[in-house]
């Protein structure tokens, strides 16, 4: 190596050696310095260039106690570099019984004060609740909460303990009671109806309503003591509409699942007191309708039977008028259509109170016309007149004189002189009609036949009968007319003999057979 070379490097090394000298001056006035000093309102430095701003606890703090031994560049920014047991710095650190976590300090702490700390739940890894909330390290589950190994954030929310939402997945059947017990979660209320049997046999488990069940309740074994629950409080009781009674539901209710019409009510030793329940208009209740028989008395003294009201009878005993103010076809029987027209109270002519059929005797008393108006209008149980009765626009009273009897009526024939034969040759019931041996003739009754009382020895008037040949039609021998009739004799020969006619060469005439 040359001199000049040499001497260089010394010079070099030399320079080297004085700056360290200067440095560890200035180090060690400024430790000296630092020790004298409790904050860095000398300095003037605006911190906030390097990117780390100074603030709160920070911003009181010595710039040595950060900056060892005079080095600025690659101090930690990181609060766990220094916040932490052998740290870089003699600072605060987490203690023992701190929460687990690898975050960092300024996730939860500001540099005013470590208290109170903002933890975040963030990056929480789910279902790790329980590593802090064990009532050590943070607030846990308290004495009365519900027993379950499910982790916290199955039913709590991170932001707050209150407005869990339980789900009872997993939960099994049968175990509701070991939480709903008032204590851990609701229980039965005081008005639940008394039962032993776990809480899903009817509520739907999980429901937000109690209310809602899955199954109606099960009723087995249950026989008596249903008002117990039925009460109208706990379950479904009496309505207002029900009749009164003290009885049990079950004595007359046989099904547990259904309450409605058609329960048979026992009426067992029931004899009197009917209207208490079949007169107040109780639900499912036959009570007296409103066109019943107007009458005070109780229903038993009618209706004998407690399972039908069909068939009863009354008791019209001292009953012996006013009858129509029942039987008026609408509160009891009436008088038919088919009944003939009267004002008269019906005691009148029925005198019977178990039957008004037929047989019922008329009341004709002070009856002397008018007899057509019933007799003529073809009324139920009336005679009227028959299809075969003489043909006659006369009132029935100017023949018919008994109210009792239409028999051996005596025809009124007063006034009558002429037309016969409209009523004696029609074949009228009762009426003598012209028999079969009657002479031919189309000549008028009246004509011989002068007595309108009898029919016998009437003779035959010939006035008018001037045809020649024209006896023969009757005195022929052979005819046999009623009454008898003088005929041709067997012995009458020549000129004499048939067919010769009677009044030939005017042997005979009409009053005298001899010549």
């Amino acid at each position: 190596m040359s001199p000049g070379r040499f001497n260089g490097e010394l010079r070099l090394i030399g320079a080297v050696l004085a700056a360290l000298v200067l440095c560890l001056g200035f180090i060690l006035l400024s430790e000296a310095a630092a020790q004298n000093r409790t904050n860095r309102s000398d300095i003037e430095f605006n911190h906030s260039s390097t990117g780390f701003p100074l603030s709160g606890g920070h911003a009181q703090v010595v710039c040595e106690r950060c900056h060892l031994q005079g080095i600025f560049r690659g101090t930690p920014t990181q609060c766990m570099q220094c916040h932490s047991p052998g740290g870089r710095v003699v600072s605060t650190f987490k203690p023992s019984n701190h929460l687990p976590t690898s975050v960092n300090c300024n996730s939860c702490h500001r540099t005013t004060s470590w208290r109170p700390a903002f933890f975040t739940h963030n990056g929480v890894a789910p279902g790790s609740c329980a590593k802090c909330h064990n009532n050590s390290t943070a607030q846990g589950k308290p004495s009365t909460h519900l027993p379950t190994t499910m982790s916290c954030d199955s039913c709590h929310r991170t932001v707050a303990w209150t407005g869990a939402s339980f789900k009872h997945v997993g939960v099994m059947p049968g175990t509701c009671a070991i939480c709903h017990n008032g204590i851990q979660a609701r229980g039965k209320p005081a008005g639940h109806i008394a039962t032993s049997a776990s809480c899903d046999s009817c509520h739907r488990m999980g429901a937000a309503n109690w209310i809602l069940v899955s199954t109606s309740y099960n009723h087995t074994g249950i026989t008596t003591g249903c008002a117990t629950c039925h009460n109208g409080t706990t379950a479904l009781g009496k309505p207002a509409s029900h009749f009164p009674t003290t009885q049990g539901c079950e004595t007359c209710h046989k099904s547990t699942t259904a309450f409605g019409p058609g329960t048979p009510m026992n009426h067992a030793g029931i004899t009197t007191g009917c209207a208490t329940c079949h007169g107040g208009g109780y639900a499912g209740v036959v009570s007296k309708p409103a066109n019943h028989v107007a009458t005070t008395a109780p229903c038993e003294t009618c209706h004998k039977s407690t399972m039908s009201f069909a068939g009863a009878a009354f008791n019209h005993t001292g009953i012996t008028t006013g009858c129509v103010t029942c039987h008026n076809g609408t509160t009891a029987l009436g008088k038919p259509a088919s009944h003939f027209p009267t004002t008269q109270g019906c005691e009148t002519c029925h005198k019977s109170t178990t039957a008004f059929g037929p047989g019922t005797p008329m009341n004709h008393t002070g009856i002397t016309t008018g007899c057509a108006t019933c007799h003529g209008g073809g009324y139920a149980g009336v005679v009227s007149k028959p299809a075969n009765h003489v043909a006659t626009t006369a009132p029935c009273e100017t023949c018919h004189k008994s109210t009792t009897s239409f028999a051996g009526t005596t025809y009124n024939h007063a006034g009558i002189v002429s037309g016969c034969a409209t009523c004696h040759s029609g074949g009228y019931a009762g009426v003598v009609s012209k028999p079969a041996n009657h002479f031919p003739t189309a000549t008028a009754c009246e004509t011989c036949h002068k007595s309108t009382t009898t029919f016998s020895g009437t003779r035959m008037v010939h006035s008018g009968v001037v045809v020649a040949g024209s006896c023969a039609t009757c005195h022929e021998r052979g005819m046999n007319w009623i009454g008898g009739i003088v005929t041709r004799p067997t012995g009458h020969t020549g000129t004499k003999a048939a067919p010769n006619s009677c009044d030939k060469s005017g042997c005979h005439n009409t009053s005298t057979f001899s010549k």
